[in-house]
């Protein structure tokens, strides 16, 4: 959390840093905004990542939901004939279930890990093409500096310092945004 604070603090001090540099050299500061996530999410090829994601992701939701489902058959099988089942024989099954229980954990894990992964190929080309985009746009207006706006960086601006619907017009503009 200290680390964090203390990096706002550099950050911050580089700000005000570049503007007063600027400033002193009679140039006035033209600061905008990105809200890259939402440029992402607005973006066609970003569209369409996203429907990919989703479709692997309740495919295995489906497969998970399935294989809980058993697990939770299993125990109750498990619990009503308890009972009637030797100690030998009601071990042995809640080994089996609970090994059961331990593979789905881990398996529920590396299929976050998995759509992370996933998420993060598809998502990289597009930041780089948004980026491009950016410098752009950026340049042409005339920007000392842009910001990504999130909830750590950019608490506050104005509407009009927001750069997003011009960068996202910009990348949808470049031959590979359509795929």
């Amino acid at each position: 959390m200290a680390m964090m604070k203390t990096l706002k603090c550099v950050a911050a001090l580089g700000l005000a840093g570049a503007l007063m540099a600027s400033q002193a050299q009679g140039a006035e500061a033209k600061i905008g905004y990105v809200d890259m996530q939402k440029a992402i999410q607005e973006t066609t090829t970003g569209k369409n990542a996203k429907k990919e994601l989703e479709k692997e992701f309740n495919a295995k939701k489906t497969e998970l939901q399935k294989k809980e489902a058993d697990i939770k058959k299993m125990a109750q099988d498990l619990e009503k004939k308890n009972v009637a089942l030797s100690d030998e024989v009601r071990a042995k099954k809640q080994q089996e279930l609970q090994q059961q229980m331990v593979s789905f954990q881990r398996e529920v894990g590396e299929s976050q890990l998995n759509i992370q992964k996933k998420e993060r190929e598809l998502t990289q080309p597009i930041l780089e093409k948004l980026a491009a985009s950016l410098e752009k746009v950026a340049a042409a207006g005339g920007y000392t500096m842009v910001l990504e706006k999130s909830e750590q960086s950019v608490l506050w601006a104005k509407k009009e310092l927001d750069l997003t619907d011009a960068v996202v017009k910009e990348f949808e503009k470049t031959p590979a945004a359509k795929k």
